[in-house]
Order: structure tokens, then C-alpha cells, then sequence
């Protein structure tokens, strides 16, 4: 199967659920105070400055290295993104629920500490068996999201081959497509997610080398941010997992 030119992943801005969600960690609260259900969580101010200052990196780019296509998770702080960053440009978009946010199951809405409190066994379940594998009640392992992504990466590589592809999505995904795309192992995966958090508006990239295979070129990158005058932010997601 031929490779694609250019891959990007950028996470979606800063949200008013990853606000909520540091507040509540921090102030050691078992319930982060949310509004909406998870695929309806909106960009905050400052995301979606992130958004606008992320559309004028690609608006600079040279015609030979923009997008040829768009793909979106389909929630909406992903969407918002998009929008906000591919205004004007032409750039055909379209959305994939296989770029959804993991689902957390019974564990959602919840902190670590909340999760330690209420579900103590889920937390054990979960320190036992590694955050890979572990799959809550109701919810999605990191191997269930690297199923489905498995699944549109083959069909991206179908569909666009020799083009430019950039995906919206979430932390957790841009994670998993490094494993994927250059086929890390598990403990390589793991102390990635140690060593970094992914950032709002965060690019990471891979292109195709003289052999035709996607190497990294950059990974949680915010320079661009900064460059345009935005507020960099790595506020996770909501996790509700014990750490």
C-alpha cells in the first residue's frame, strides 16, 4: 500500500473541560464540575486564540506543503479547531468518529483522586494491568483506540496516497499514532507518556523519506503558537485515571 507525503496530528485547543479539569485536580476534588457530555465540550477564550494563531502557521506555509485534506474527530472542541484554523483555506475536511477522544466509561467526570475514592478496585485493576491494556467499565483501553485508528490509517493510506493529510484530535491519539506510525513498543510508548503531555494546538508531523516510509519530524510542537502571539497550554484531558 503506498505511504502518504505528510502526516499531521494537531490536538485541539485549550478547553473548557481541560480548565475545569485542572481546577478540580488541583484543588483535590473528586468531581470536575462539567456542562456539558464530553463530544460537547467548547474551546475556551484562549483555545480558541490557539485555533486562529494555528490557521496563520498554515496559512504561512508554502503551497507545496499545505494540506491537501482535513480529517476531524467529530467533538466538538476538535471541530471548533478545524474551523477556526482551516477558515478560508479551501482545504476539503471531513469528519471520522475513529478520531474521537478515548471514553473513559464509569470513570469519566471523575479525577484521580475521585477515582481512587469512589472505585478503589478499578484503580487497583488499573495499577495492575498498565495504562495500555486497562479498560474501564464502559469505556475504551489505549489498545481499543489504537484499533480504530489502525483502521483509518489503512484507509487514509488507500484513499490519499502521495497527499498531505492533517488529522484534529486529542492527546491520546497523537500518542498512539507515534506508536503505530513507527511502530513503537509498549514500554516505548509508556515513557512517552511520562516524559510528555501533550500541548493545545501541539503539531506533531511525519514525512515520507527517500524509501516511501513516515518518519518523525516534529512532535508536540507549539513554536507556532508563540510565534503568533497565542498562549501555549497543556492542560491534559480529562483522564479520571489514578497515576
Amino acid at each position: 500500500m503506498a505511504e502518504l507525503s505528510t502526516l499531521w496530528i494537531i490536538r485541539h485547543g485549550e478547553s473548557t473541560a481541560n480548565v475545569a479539569a485542572t481546577r478540580a485536580e488541583t484543588s483535590g476534588a473528586e468531581l470536575i464540575e462539567l456542562s456539558h457530555r464530553d463530544a460537547d465540550v467548547p474551546l475556551s477564550p484562549t483555545g480558541e486564540e490557539q485555533a486562529r494563531a494555528t490557521g496563520r502557521w498554515l496559512a504561512g506555509l508554502p503551497e507545496c506543503r499545505r494540506p491537501d485534506v482535513a480529517v476531524v474527530s467529530p467533538y466538538l472542541r476538535a471541530v471548533s479547531t478545524a474551523e477556526l484554523a482551516l477558515h478560508d483555506t479551501g482545504v476539503p475536511v471531513s469528519r471520522d468518529e475513529r478520531l474521537r477522544d478515548r471514553e473513559l466509561g464509569i470513570l469519566d467526570g471523575l479525577t484521580a483522586h475521585g477515582v481512587r475514592q469512589r472505585f478503589p478496585d478499578e484503580a487497583e485493576r488499573r495499577a495492575r494491568l498498565g495504562k495500555f491494556y486497562y479498560r474501564p467499565p464502559g469505556g475504551e483501553a489505549w489498545t481499543d483506540v489504537a484499533l480504530r485508528l489502525r483502521a483509518l490509517l489503512g484507509d487514509l493510506r488507500r484513499d490519499h496516497a502521495g497527499q498531505r493529510v492533517l488529522l484534529f484530535g486529542h492527546d491520546a491519539l497523537v500518542f498512539l499514532l507515534r506508536y503505530l506510525v513507527e511502530g513503537l513498543t509498549e514500554p516505548e510508548l509508556m515513557e512517552l507518556t511520562r516524559e510528555h503531555v501533550i500541548a493545545n494546538c501541539s503539531i506533531t508531523d511525519w514525512s515520507a523519506d527517500a524509501d516511501g516510509r513516515l518518519v518523525l519530524g516534529g512532535f508536540n510542537e507549539i513554536g507556532h503558537l508563540r510565534r503568533q502571539g497565542a498562549e501555549p497550554t497543556r492542560e491534559d484531558e480529562i483522564h479520571a485515571e489514578p497515576v
